[in-house]
C-alpha cells in the first residue's frame, strides 16, 4: 500500500506531472478511439438489419422505379424488367472470364415502357472466340420479355489507363460505365443495370448467367477497438512500470 502511494505521489510531483497529464491524454486518445470503432460497429450493425432486409424483399419491378438519390441502398437488390432488348445497340464487356475460361458479357439495352427510358443487362458470358459481333445473334431474344436480375451500380472507368474508355461510339467496354455508355444510346438509360440471373435449374446454355452474392459482415471494428484498448491499458501500465523503477534506482543511489 505504502509503494502505491508513493507511485501515486511521484506521479503527480513537479519533475513528472507533466509527462503524467500527457501519458494521461493519450490514454483518452486511444479509448475514444476505441470508442469510435464501436460506435461505427453500431452503425455497420444497422446497416446490415437494413440491407439484410432489402435483399430479402420480393423483386421490384423496374419499369415503376424513379430512381433518384443514393443509388447505394439498391445495390443487390432483386428486380424484373420488362421490355424489348435493342439488339442493334447491344454491346460487349470484354476481358471477363467464367471458371478459367476467357470470354466476354453481352450488355443489351432493354427498352422500357414508351421506349424513352432503357436499361443495361447483363445477358450474360459468352466465350472469347463469339467476341465478333456475328456470333451474337444466336442468343438474340427479340419481342416483349421479362427479366429477372439484381441491380449493379455502374462502374466509373479510370481515365488515361488501357481501360479508358473509348474516344466515340463502341461495342466493346472493360467496364459498364453508364454515364460513358449514354452517348451512343437514342433513349435515356437508367443509372443502374441489371445482372440477369441464372436460370432456375442453372446454367445449361449459354450466355452462362451469373448468381447474386452478397457477404453481410461486421467487418473489423470490434477487433480494432481492442487493439486501441490494448493500447491504451498498455500505455498506462508500461508508464506505471516505469516510474517504480525509476523510484527503486532513486532509493538505490539514495542508499
Amino acid at each position: 500500500m505504502k509503494r502505491i502511494i508513493l507511485i501515486i505521489k511521484t506521479l503527480f510531483s513537479r519533475k513528472w506531472w507533466w509527462v503524467t497529464l500527457l501519458v494521461l491524454a493519450l490514454m483518452v486518445l486511444l479509448a475514444r478511439l476505441g470508442f469510435w470503432q464501436l460506435d461505427r460497429l453500431d452503425e455497420r450493425r444497422a446497416e446490415n438489419v437494413a440491407l439484410a432486409a432489402a435483399l430479402d424483399a420480393n423483386p421490384v419491378l423496374l419499369n415503376d422505379v424513379a430512381f433518384s438519390g443514393d443509388l447505394e441502398a439498391w445495390k443487390d437488390r432483386l428486380v424484373m424488367a420488362e421490355g424489348e432488348y435493342d439488339l442493334e445497340n447491344q454491346l460487349a464487356l470484354i476481358v471477363q472470364s467464367w471458371q478459367g475460361s476467357a470470354g466476354l458479357h453481352l450488355i443489351t439495352p432493354l427498352v422500357l415502357d414508351g421506349g424513352e427510358t432503357a436499361v443495361l443487362i447483363d445477358r450474360g458470358w459468352i466465350p472469347d472466340e463469339q467476341q465478333a459481333p456475328e456470333f451474337w445473334s444466336q442468343y438474340d431474344e427479340t419481342g416483349t420479355v421479362s427479366v429477372d436480375g439484381y441491380i449493379a451500380l455502374s462502374q466509373i472507368i479510370s481515365r488515361g489507363t488501357a481501360e479508358s474508355a473509348p474516344g466515340g461510339p463502341s461495342q466493346e467496354w472493360y467496364r459498364v460505365d453508364i454515364a460513358s455508355i449514354q452517348p451512343q444510346m437514342p433513349y435515356n438509360l437508367l443509372p443502374v443495370y441489371v445482372i440477369q440471373s441464372p436460370p432456375a435449374a442453372g446454367n445449361t446454355e449459354l450466355p452462362y448467367n451469373e448468381g447474386r452474392t452478397v457477404e453481410i459482415t461486421e467487418g473489423n471494428h470490434m477487433s480494432y477497438a481492442i487493439q486501441w484498448f490494448i493500447f491504451c491499458t498498455g500505455l498506462g501500465i508500461a508508464y506505471i512500470i516505469y516510474i517504480n523503477k525509476w523510484i527503486s534506482d532513486q532509493q538505490k543511489d539514495g542508499n
